[in-house]
């Protein structure tokens, strides 16, 4: 079986969960990052792994989306969502890893509290500055290591149990990925003890 067939299942199993599980932890640390990254979201917008669409609410008017998500029942409580608030989106099956569209179709890439369990992290992070077009702004948020030994400590020992029974990771840092490709952060915050983070980053310009 696959790393994504192992995720699709894992995440089809806790769609009908998901919300309820969500609201409790972003009252609690989230604060306002899912207003913060889709406020600054233009033009074309593509949101990987867009689960069951807790972002739709809060893009602004005109922002046109797509979202990919890897497991059909999300994916399915997405459609609604996106329905009762009346918005037009194009929600598609697929995977983070192959994102199926051509280089430097969106002027907008969206991934939040998704790349601490999508299986390559790396990959995933590629393949969003691939298909982001020169000038355009990738936005991340997620849970990612601590700031300190002592919540780094406890992290270690909940990745013993999560990543074999979900494939959760809780010590990345998604922002190196996005560095090493060359994206320039624009805005960068880190807080609940260093535990959420959110950034925004530019893909260089061509020529």
């Amino acid at each position: 079986m696959s790393d994504d067939e192992k995720q699709r299942r894992v995440w089809d199993r806790h769609a009908a969960g998901y919300d309820r599980q969500m609201a409790f932890i972003e009252r609690r640390l989230l604060r306002d990052t899912r207003a913060w990254i889709c406020r600054q979201a233009t033009g074309a917008t593509l949101e990987v792994a867009i689960g069951t669409g807790r972002n739709l609410p809060h893009y602004p008017d005109g922002v046109r989306i797509t979202g990919v998500e890897l497991s059909p029942r999300m994916l399915e409580i997405g459609r609604r969502r996106a329905t009762e608030l009346g918005r037009e989106v194009d929600l598609r099956l697929g995977t983070a890893h192959h994102l199926d569209f051509p280089d430097a179709t969106f002027d907008t890439v969206v991934c939040t509290l998704s790349l601490c369990a999508i299986p390559d992290d790396h990959r995933a992070v590629e393949e969003m500055v691939r298909v982001l077009r020169p000038g355009g702004l990738l936005l991340l948020a997620d849970h990612v290591v601590g700031a300190n030994r002592p919540v780094r400590a406890i992290q270690r020992l909940i990745e013993l149990v999560s990543v074999p029974a979900a494939g959760e990771h809780f010590r990345r840092r998604p922002i190196r990925d996005v560095a090493s490709a060359g994206l320039h952060i624009e805005q960068h915050q880190r807080f609940a003890a260093g535990v959420i983070e959110r950034l925004a980053a530019r893909k260089p310009a061509s020529g």
